[in-house]
């Protein structure tokens, strides 16, 4: 792969006249200060390989021409050359000329179109678009900001798959709507298609519609007289069976009776044994709080017994190393003693030693010698008196410093020595005061852990007696309203079961409310009777949501064999408005509406449905005026029942009203319970919270120890912090001060020793000369070189003696100041207060143990009292669970006897009922057949002639429903005879419809007739009403299916191919964008990791649209090097760069071109980074592409192989100038 050679730049932008940069390098760096032009030379590159005008930060080309910002250009041409070198040496020439308000295009001086002139370059790997060898300033900043989405607009332009947008987009849309327009002819189609059927259907309907009209009419007959039939034999056999049952209830009722008395008297007996052991659980609970206060008192005691054993164990070692201090102290001041004796004695016999030698210390000199040596010492003394008395003074001085120096330097070692004495105690206390912290917190922590459970069950408590107070208080409330309601009588079998079957509807049907009575109630129970007598029989029904679902229940009804209940659906029910004025009448009138309350808020509806306009008074005498007395008649109720109707029909309270009226009490009752039964339970979670007072005590106890435990440790502390370590720092302070002037005092000593050695020496020398004068004659007789020969034995001989007697003079001294500091210690005091403070600690032990024996004793005594207590008490249990198997037997008998009356009870009304819908059943077929005009056969009348009388339940829903409120007083016509005394002809019905008495005959041969309805029924229903053109209409209809089918393929021809378009660019922009994505996914890590210069550092791609990537974003992120992972967002600024930098490197590295520019990559890195990311280059330009870099930073720079300098001269307008250097000639000095 080639590189760029050099630049050939004439009149662009601030380089006037004709520049050549270069030779670029493999590795090449433009350097220069801020405004000199680095960033015009980035753009006559981008020039010359093509780039956009406005790309180049000008309008038009013209503005590139040098001088044209301030309106003078040089000329009216400028032109850039690009001089490119292959790896064979061949160099092509690139040149872009700005002609006129244009540009021309040259290869090798040679004019070609811009076209060829960019396929030549993207022939080498440079291609403008993608900008593969371009990162302008700021870039890198700005990809490492990008979203996911304008990443994945990056990928489009590197990849092209971006070009394939509009086309991607185009077929889409026509893709879209071809499928619309085929969905439309298909449904076209498909109505047609049903037109067509219907057409068919009209004309077959019209030829069958006259032969199945008499059949439905001669099945009609049959059928309600089959019905009516059987209808009478199962009313005779239900009367048999209610007398039965009657009987049998009367035998059951007094044997239910004796079983009542037996169990009355076992209840009492349960009760009276059930107070004892109320009594005994009274005297438990005293005995258990004076537990609760003694056991505290013991773990308090035992507490401190531990705290007092643990103390006098430190004691004792405590106590153990003062007494071996004290010994260790005593040898070591009889030691001292024997040494400084040793040395005393030592010190008397040198003396002695030394006594003797001087006594023959001149027995060597003749007589005569000695007088001459004498006399000549005289005259030396006479002539060197004046020397030797200056040299005697100073010698004493010396001698006095040289003492000084001695004393101090013996001084010296004795502070040392106390220095490191005082730093090992202040050491040791440091370390108690650090593990009597360690302690104190380790305890801290553990009294905070306790005081936390201790506030947290403390309030548990507190929140569970304000509770329990409250739920005993509710309690007694709900009992006592119980108690005045004699709620304990047994819920009747049949309201068990109806509300186990409203449970269970409401579990199968979502849409079922529930029953009217169980979701309303009256306000006060005042008004119960009337809200009764208004609502009727819907006081049972149950209220759905739409008649969908009501439906679905009647089936489920039926499929059970449950008896039949009225449903209201919410969706079909039609009330009549309500009239406002009406609350609005005065006196005690109210609307009946007012005066319940329900939930939820859409039975609403169905309340209005119910009692609609009617209005309740608080007497009979209020309510007739209100309801006659006015222009317009009104429905009202009194609250003992009585209904006056708009009719003039005036009905007192049934004698069953009030009983019904009842049933809003069981609803409270009901209420009462369940609130009763929750208040029990809670108050058996209350109790076993409860049973934490213990654990609450104990805690408190544990507390307290700890607390006591702290305080003496934080004393302790304080002491040794505030006492005895500031006496050891002060100590040690003095010490060291001590010291550090002893140490001066040497230094001043030493060097007045050393300056006056000086002065002796020159003394000497003077006093020698003199001496040499006068004993030359006397030394050659004697064979000695000068006197000071002869002397200096005997003065060598003394010197020694004297060095011998100073140094046993200094450890006589240094043992003497030993001896008196050991002697000065007290160490008997610390063993003495230790052996004190152990007495007491045994002292208080033994008080805590027999505090600590004499509680447990209190203790036993009254767990021994609670224990038996406790067995009596389980006696008494043992007796009353007797008792209560017994009471639970004759209850179970009682509940039996009582279920079984029940059960006979409801079935004798299940019969009551199934008799009374029997007659309403046949009373409404006979009505069926007036009104539908099915003439069955009658005996003494005709069906014309019936009179329509309701039943007593029909009557009273007239009361109730303003749909019914008609005037009785109305011409009844031709009516003449009641239904009750009707007798019908059954000799037209055939023989096997007679004679059937099984009842799955009656069913098969019902099925069959009722079928046989149905079916004429509904074969005369769909032919109803016969189209007679319905030929003609069929023929147009076809032609219409013709054409709209042709139109139909056409749509979906179109739709196939616009399909096949769609998918064919879809899958070729898939493809050159995956090949882009998953070649920089794959090298990006890689990459990373040699940016970094680290084997931890990860980077790493994914799209969040893998099916379709270039729809969605691409995630970019990195960990960096030692440290965990963070979004790109968190990372700092030098991170983003090279996570910035690597995925450029991963892109160049997908479209590689020869060379690639960088301008200011390094601006947001630091020293670190700035090495990494240069010896990447370095390496990469090496191996793959030349790298021309534009940078501020010599960290950066010097890592070139030749630098570019761009410098500026200022003028008119600004000039750029150019210098290169070549710095492989320097290589030995880069890094």
């Amino acid at each position: 792969m080639g590189i760029l050679t050099q630049l050939e730049i004439e009149n662009f932008k601030s380089y006037k006249g004709k520049q050549i940069i270069g030779p670029f390098k493999r590795f090449t760096a433009i350097i220069g200060p801020n405004g000199s032009g680095k960033s015009n030379l980035m753009d006559a590159i981008c020039f010359v390989l093509g780039e956009k005008t406005a790309n180049l930060r000008v309008r038009s080309v013209k503005n590139l021409i040098h001088g044209s910002p301030i309106h003078k250009p040089v000329s009216n041409k400028a032109q850039v050359t690009a001089v490119y070198t292959e790896e064979d040496g061949t160099e092509i020439r690139f040149t872009r000329c700005i002609v006129g308000s244009g540009t021309e295009y040259r290869i090798n001086g040679k004019g070609v179109p811009y076209s060829q002139y960019q396929g030549k370059l993207e022939s080498l790997g440079i291609s403008i678009k993608a900008r593969n060898f371009l990162v302008f300033q700021g870039t890198v900043e700005s990809i490492a900001l990008k979203t996911p989405k304008e990443r994945t607009q990056l990928f489009e332009q590197i990849s092209g798959s971006g070009e394939l947008q509009e086309d991607y987009l185009q077929t889409k849309s026509d893709m879209q709507s071809s499928e619309e327009d085929t969905t439309f002819h298909m449904h076209k189609k498909k109505g047609i298609s049903a037109e067509r059927r219907a057409a068919r259907a009209e004309k077959e309907e019209a030829d069958k519609y006259l032969n199945v009209k008499d059949d439905l009419s001669i099945a009609q007959v049959h059928y309600q007289l089959f019905k009516l039939l059987y209808n009478e034999k199962k009313i005779e056999n239900l009367s048999v069976s209610l007398q039965k049952k009657e009987r049998e209830v009367a035998k059951m009722e007094s044997r239910c009776n004796n079983i009542e008395q037996q169990l009355k008297s076992k209840k009492q007996e349960s009760a009276k044994l059930a107070r004892e052991i109320a009594v005994l659980d009274k005297r438990i609970q005293e005995k258990d709080a004076e537990l609760i206060i003694l056991r505290p008192q013991y773990i308090k005691a035992k507490e401190k017994s531990l705290h007092l054993k643990k103390r006098i164990e430190s004691l004792n070692k405590k106590l153990d190393k003062h007494k071996d201090a004290h010994l260790k102290h005593q040898d070591d001041i009889k030691s001292l003693k024997n040494e400084l004796n040793n040395v005393v004695q030592l010190e008397d016999e040198y003396e002695k030693q030394l006594q003797e030698e001087e006594d023959v210390r001149n027995i060597r000199l003749r007589e005569s010698q000695v007088h001459e040596y004498t006399k000549l010492k005289e005259q030396v003394a006479k002539t060197t008196t004046k020397f030797k008395q200056e040299l005697n003074k100073i010698e004493r001085e010396q001698d006095d410093d040289q003492k000084k120096l001695q004393s101090s330097k013996q001084r010296k070692d004795d502070l040392l020595a106390q220095e490191k004495q005082l730093a090992d105690q202040k050491s040791e206390v440091e370390q108690r005061i650090e593990t009597l912290s360690k302690y104190i917190g380790a305890n801290t922590e553990e009294l905070n852990k306790y005081q936390q459970d201790f506030e947290s069950i403390s309030e548990e408590l507190r929140q569970a007696s304000g509770k329990q107070n409250e739920l005993n208080r509710k309690l007694e409330e709900v009992t006592s309203k119980l108690s005045e309601a004699n709620a304990d009588n047994q819920e009747s079998h049949r309201n068990q079961k109806r509300r186990e079957l409203i449970d269970r509807l409401k579990e199968m049907f979502p849409g079922v409310f529930g029953r009217l009575v169980d979701l309303c109630e009256p306000i006060h129970s005042r008004y119960s009777v009337a809200v009764t007598k208004i609502l009727a029989k819907h006081m049972d029904s149950i209220i759905v949501n739409t008649e969908k679902t009501a439906r679905d229940c009647i089936e489920y009804f039926k499929e059970q064999h449950i008896e039949p209940a009225t449903f209201l659906p919410l969706d079909a029910i039609r009330p009549k408005a309500i009239n406002e004025i009406l609350r609005t009448v005065g006196g005690t009138a109210k609307m009946i509406l007012d005066v319940i309350q329900y939930d939820p808020p859409e039975l609403k509806k169905a309340l209005e449905f119910s009692a609609g306009n009617a209005l309740v008074c608080d007497s009979m005498e209020e309510a007739r005026k209100l309801a006659f007395d006015g222009v317009a008649r009104k429905k009202v109720v009194a609250l003992d029942g009585s209904l006056f109707s708009k009719s003039g029909v005036i009905s007192g309270g049934a004698s069953d009203l009030k009983q019904r009226a009842k049933r809003w009490d069981d609803k409270v009752v009901d209420n009462l319970k369940r609130t009763r039964d929750r208040c029990r339970n809670e108050l058996k979670d209350i109790s076993r919270i409860k049973r934490k007072e213990p654990e609450l005590q104990n805690l408190k106890s544990k507390i307290d120890g700890l607390s006591n435990r702290l305080k003496y440790s934080k004393n302790d502390r304080e002491t040794n912090e505030n006492i005895t370590l500031e006496e050891k720092k002060k100590e040690l302070k003095l010490v060291t001060d001590a010291l550090q002037e002893t140490k001066n005092t040497i230094a001043k000593l030493e060097k007045l020793v050393s300056d006056r050695k000086n002065n002796i020496d020159s003394l000497r020398s003077r006093i020698n000369q003199i001496e040499d004068q006068v004993f030359s004659d006397f030394c050659q007789s004697i064979g000695v070189e000068n006197i000071r020969h002869y002397e200096n034995k005997m003065l060598n001989k003394q010197q020694s003696q004297s060095k011998r007697r100073l140094e046993i003079q200094s450890q006589k001294s240094k043992l003497q100041h030993q001896l008196e500091y050991e002697l000065k210690r007290d160490t008997i005091a610390n063993v003495t207060k230790t052996e004190n403070q152990l007495k007491s600690d045994k002292m208080e032990l033994k008080q805590s143990k027999l505090d600590e024996d004499k509680q447990q004793e209190k203790i036993d005594r009254m767990e021994e009292m609670v224990n038996e207590l406790q067995e009596k008490k389980g006696r008494l249990k043992d007796i009353i669970e007797e008792k209560e198997t017994e009471v639970k037997e004759l209850k179970k008998n009682f509940n039996q006897k009582s279920k079984e009356i029940t059960s006979e009870r409801n079935s004798m009304s299940s019969l009551e009922n199934r008799k009374e819908q029997l007659l309403n059943e046949r009373n409404g077929i006979l009505m069926t057949c007036k009104l539908d005009n099915i003439k069955i056969p009658l005996v003494g009348t005709s069906v014309d002639e019936l009179q329509l009388e309701p039943s007593g339940q029909e009557r009273e829903l007239q009361d109730t429903e303003e749909a019914m409120e008609v005037d009785e007083d109305a011409d009844q016509g031709d009516i003449k005879f009641k239904l009750a005394e009707v007798q019908i002809d059954y000799s037209s019905l055939p023989r096997k419809y007679r004679i059937a008495e099984d009842a799955s005959d009656y069913k098969d041969l019902n099925d069959d007739l009722s079928s046989n309805v149905k079916r004429l029924q509904n074969l005369l229903s769909t032919i109803s009403a016969p189209n007679m053109k319905a030929g003609e209409r069929l023929d147009q209809v076809n032609l219409r299916l013709v054409e709209t089918s042709q139109q139909f393929e056409a749509a979906r021809k179109r739709a196939r191919k616009a399909k096949a378009d769609f998918e064919a660019v879809r899958k070729r922009r898939y493809d050159l964008f995956m090949d882009a994505f998953e070649h920089v996914a794959d090298h990006i890590d890689n990459i990373y990791k040699d940016i970094a210069d680290n084997a931890s550092a990860q980077a790493f791609l994914g799209p969040e649209n893998a099916e379709e990537p270039y729809l969605d974003g691409i995630n970019y992120n990195c960990v960096a090097p030692g440290k965990r992972f963070r979004p790109m967002d968190n990372l700092s600024g030098g991170e983003k760069t090279v996570a910035a930098l690597a995925l450029l490197f991963a892109i160049h590295s997908f479209q590689p071109s020869p060379f690639f520019v960088l301008d200011e990559i390094d601006a947001s890195l630091d020293i670190t980074n700035i090495n990494t990311v240069a010896k990447y280059i370095c390496n990469e330009t090496k191996r793959n592409c030349q790298c021309i870099v534009i940078s501020l930073k010599e960290e950066f720079y010097h890592y070139a192989d030749s630098l570019v300098g761009i410098y500026s001269e200022d003028g008119e307008c600004t000039m750029s100038k150019v210098l290169t250097l070549d710095l492989n000639k320097y290589s030995e000095a880069k890094p």
